[in-house]
């Protein structure tokens, strides 16, 4: 079976089928194995929350490429899409590990580092850079460490913005929609099928975890989101020869990237640790200036949405259209964060919490 029609609806319908049905005993199952995120001074969720919503999601992924290849999409076991399957799991139990007891960060690291190899070794790897000026760079020995930061970068980004029911699973989506519309644009049809795949176990989460969130997610669920959408974004888009193929992941996973870039500008600016925990993030600001949960999560599915579409426009525009594109998006994203306040200057942290705590959100708080 060659990618049809038929087979993006079955991806997303058997991944949608298996999440929405398998929810419930995962949330059962959290709660007796300790899996639970509990209230604490800096959290702001008022009861236990059963936090292994990731074992829902990857049983569904998984069962949605059993379902392809059992149906004759066998470039669903083609060895980059083994690479990312096998990383993917590396890093969810990892997630699933320290949602349970808890992990130090070094750890963590290490797994991930461990996972990311795995996913270069079965081909996922960037060997070029595009070079907006002639041509391309070879990157020789700097295409493992380029990748590998590349992978961890946005396996943690995700995992960042997991701070508002809901956030994390849907921005997730929408990457992974726009991923599958380009990789389809570049003839990448094993990478759009795998992005249809997680399209349909996220949907089927979202069910269970948006606001009002009846179960998180919890690292399990963020890390393995992350480590699939880094991997499938170097496989499918970041490959080609033209100037826009390097930028297009930056663009598609534009929320959890530069919400990333901009907590770490802000930690030096504040003379914080990088790694020190704040309440600055945009879902926090955006709370700050008096919205709602819900409509801070929307506002930033719409962002998604833009950023998406950019990325797709980017596909079809010649290359000095593209630079234009990318350095206006680059400037409208630059005055706005500053606007918000997610760039630098006083940390929002009792600002934010308190308007949190009346509306009865959850955030990380990292």
């Amino acid at each position: 079976m060659e990618f049809s029609f038929q087979a993006a609806l079955l991806a997303v319908a058997a991944g949608f089928v298996v999440a929405f049905f398998v929810m419930p005993a995962v949330v059962k199952l959290a709660l007796r194995v300790g899996a639970v995120d509990r209230p604490e001074a800096r959290k702001v969720h008022q009861k236990p929350m059963p936090r292994l919503g990731g074992l829902g999601i990857v049983s569904a992924f998984l069962g949605a490429l059993l379902v392809l290849y059992l149906s004759g999409y066998r470039e669903a076991a083609s060895l980059p899409m083994l690479g990312i399957v096998l990383g993917a799991l590396m890093v969810f139990v990892l997630g699933m590990c320290d949602d349970i007891v808890g992990l130090s960060p070094w750890t963590k690291l290490a797994v991930q580092l461990g996972a990311a190899l795995v996913a270069v070794y079965f081909g996922v790897k960037v060997h070029v850079m595009t070079n907006p000026f002639d041509g391309v760079i070879q990157l020789g020995k700097m295409s493992l460490p380029l990748t590998h930061l590349w992978i961890i970068g946005v396996t943690n980004a995700v995992n960042l913005i997991d701070g508002l029911d809901g956030l994390a699973a849907g921005v997730s989506a929408i990457a992974a929609l726009t991923i599958g519309v380009v990789a389809l644009r570049m003839g990448q049809g094993p990478v759009a099928i795998m992005a249809l795949a997680l399209i349909g176990a996220v949907a089927g989460f979202l069910p269970y975890n948006f606001h009002p969130a009846k179960t998180f997610m919890g690292d399990s669920g963020s890390l393995f989101l992350g480590f699939v959408l880094s991997c499938l974004s170097v496989t499918g888009l970041a490959k080609g020869a033209a100037v826009i193929s390097l930028f297009l992941p930056i663009v598609i996973l534009g929320i959890p990237v530069f919400d990333t870039l901009f907590a770490i500008v802000r930690r030096v600016n504040n003379g914080s640790p990088i790694l020190y925990p704040d309440r600055s993030h945009l879902h926090h600001r955006l709370m700050a200036m008096g919205l709602s949960h819900r409509q801070s999560v929307v506002v930033i599915y719409l962002i998604s949405l833009v950023l998406g579409g950019v990325a797709v426009l980017l596909t079809y525009v010649t290359t000095p259209q593209a630079v234009f594109i990318l350095v206006l998006v680059s400037l409208f994203i630059l005055v706005g964060a500053g606007k918000i306040g997610i760039m630098g200057g006083k940390d929002h942290a009792a600002e934010s919490r308190e308007v949190s705590n009346q509306d009865g959100g959850v955030a990380k708080g990292m």
